[in-house]
């Protein structure tokens, strides 16, 4: 019996060792990863130069608290800050911990102007993490329940709809801020029309609201970009990263912009191991190897092949809703619950993962190449087929 606390549906495999795209189980079997950790393994796994990286720093130093200075950290943030404008720089250890930073900015800046009740604009099928407040601004029902009271200060509205966005405007008098995925990931791969990105970009500038954008998912390259604000070419001036950022260390970062620059001052937030040595050798590893690999224009180039491909296989299939998104996100929607075909294709050896239910989502490792990609297709598309009748 396992010591472990109930809290996953666990399937029945452990891998033991990873090269790039490729896990091994305990038998000794290969599967092509097309998930990535959940868009955590952006550079696939044992990368010679993040292995590298990691231990160099391990045999240095690992952690000393963030009551002195921390150069990687300080580094790691130039780094952030450069690649996407913004001004600064909190980092923890995990996506929650980012959006959790961003809520508490978001309020705090409210309080700062006289608001009572700050209160934050959030979307259906929003995921922002499952700490109290963070599940209480998520838009899942089913990961809610049971842990009521929620916390308040969070108005939902639909998503892509600026017209609800403008109706809470009309009669809400105490929002600050609006949170929104660029793409939402566990929510089923939506995206976000670029002219709506940029009504609530001017609608936060017309009212002096936050614009935070929750960039855990799809930041550090997973849709072609550095981050995905910029394929509507919108600067938030709160960002959440995490997943992609340290390739499987556990780090995330809250990055601000403007006035939301100036709200924190010490004391006003912080943790104990957000920003050590060892994760933020990792992340600026990672971001290095990016650069010098291409890693975006690839992402870019094997989304449109994966997508194009996908697609083309399968055209007119009954029960294949759609096929979107951006980069290497991409959520295939059906019109019936599908989640058996992650044991379907983990027998094949691919691993996928459903989410929202309906939506076969594929987050591969952004060093795929052209063979892996098509491996993904002729394995995943006949098993799609077969679900559905086809």
């Amino acid at each position: 019996m396992s010591h472990l606390m109930n809290t996953y549906a666990r399937l029945p495999i452990a891998f033991t060792r990873g090269e790039g795209v490729w896990l091994w189980d305990e038998a000794g079997r290969r599967y092509l990863d097309a998930l990535a950790g959940i868009a955590v393994n952006g550079l696939g796994h044992a990368h010679p130069r993040l292995v590298k990286a990691i231990a160099d720093q391990a045999g240095q130093l690992i952690h000393t608290s963030n009551i002195y200075r921390v150069l990687r950290q300080e580094q790691l943030a130039d780094r952030l800050c450069a690649l996407s404008g913004m001004a600064q720089a909190f980092f923890c250890s995990s996506g929650a911990e980012a959006n959790e930073a961003a809520i508490k900015l978001a309020r705090l800046y409210g309080h700062q102007r006289g608001v009572e009740i700050p209160t934050i604009i959030v979307m259906e099928k929003a995921w922002h993490g499952r700490t109290i407040a963070t599940l209480s601004a998520t838009g899942s029902r089913k990961a809610q329940a049971g842990f009521e009271p929620l916390v308040a200060g969070f108005v939902r509205v639909p998503y892509n709809d600026l017209d609800a966005v403008r109706a809470v405007a009309e009669h809400h008098r105490n929002i600050v801020a609006v949170l929104l995925e660029p793409i939402q990931g566990e929510g089923g791969i939506n995206v976000a029309d670029v002219a709506y990105q940029q009504g609530l970009y001017a609608l936060c500038r017309e009212r002096g609201w936050l614009y935070m954008l929750d960039e855990v998912q799809s930041g550090i390259g997973r849709t072609g970009s550095w981050f995905a604000f910029e394929h509507a070419g919108v600067k938030p001036d709160v960002m959440a990263l995490a997943k992609g950022l340290g390739s499987g260390v556990p780090i995330g970062a809250c990055l601000a912009n403007g006035a939301a620059a100036d709200v924190f001052k010490p004391g006003n937030h912080g943790t104990t191991f957000g920003g050590g040595p060892l994760v933020c050798a990792a992340a600026l590893a990672t971001l290095d190897i990016m650069v010098d690999e291409g890693l975006l224009a690839n992402a870019a180039r094997q989304g449109a092949r994966l997508k194009s491909a996908l697609e083309a296989g399968l055209s007119g299939v009954a029960g294949v809703v759609e096929i979107r998104g951006q980069g290497l996100m991409l959520g295939i929607e059906l019109d019936r619950p599908c989640g058996e075909i992650v044991k379907q294709a983990l027998e094949q050896s691919l691993l996928v993962n459903v989410t929202s239910d309906n939506v076969v989502r594929l987050l591969p490792p952004l060093i795929l190449e052209d063979a892996h990609t098509d491996e993904i297709v002729a394995i995943l598309v006949p098993i799609i087929k077969r679900f559905l009748g086809a």
